[in-house]
């Protein structure tokens, strides 16, 4: 029982790692990539679908990527999904297709870029600690229920903080090796 907590909490936090790296990724240093745009969703007709799926993201040249959109009804929806995005970017329509100009990388765009980037890393510690806590919480039933000792349940939460604190430990290095990546350039 207190092993399938542990591989549970090892998959959820795993996952939290997975989902803080692609944000990150997305989070591009001054270069056009369709890859910019992969967070995006349109509400298509009542689900929530991926831009991608809606149209061809192409990279124009090295500072804009063109939307051509496959239904035309909905390149305004795109543009203002695009616009309420955290990434700053302004979208221009030009005829059925977007084009999405990328701003150059001046200093002040860079600390936005890692301001965005470390409330999405404490976002991720956030969710890190809740799993955390749930896990401590299912072990706590466990003993108060009398299926565990309690130096199981000892062991168990110290396991359990172990494997918070290697997580949280990544996310910290994936934000500074971000940090470094965006003030070089």
């Amino acid at each position: 029982m207190i092993n399938q907590i542990n591989k549970k909490s090892n998959e959820r936090m795993e996952s939290c790692i997975q989902k803080f790296q692609n944000n990150v990724n997305n989070i591009k240093t001054g270069r056009a990539s369709p890859t910019l745009l992969h967070s995006i969703y349109i509400e298509y007709f009542g689900a929530k679908t991926p831009l991608r799926q809606l149209s061809n993201i192409i990279v124009e040249d090295a500072r804009t990527l063109r939307i051509n959109v496959f239904d035309n009804s909905i390149t305004s929806l795109i543009r203002k999904s695009i616009l309420n995005s955290k990434l700053d970017l302004n979208p221009i329509v030009h005829g059925k297709d977007i084009l999405i100009p990328i701003p150059a990388l001046t200093e002040e765009r860079r600390k936005k870029l890692i301001k965005i980037i470390r409330s999405d890393a404490e976002s991720s510690r956030v969710s890190i600690r809740n799993i955390r806590r749930d896990s401590n919480d299912k072990i706590k039933r466990l003993l108060k229920d009398k299926t565990i000792s309690e130096d199981d349940e000892r062991i168990s939460q110290i396991k359990i903080q172990i494997m918070t604190d290697e997580y949280i430990k990544k996310i910290d290095i994936i934000l500074f090796k971000k940090e470094q990546d965006l003030m070089k350039i």
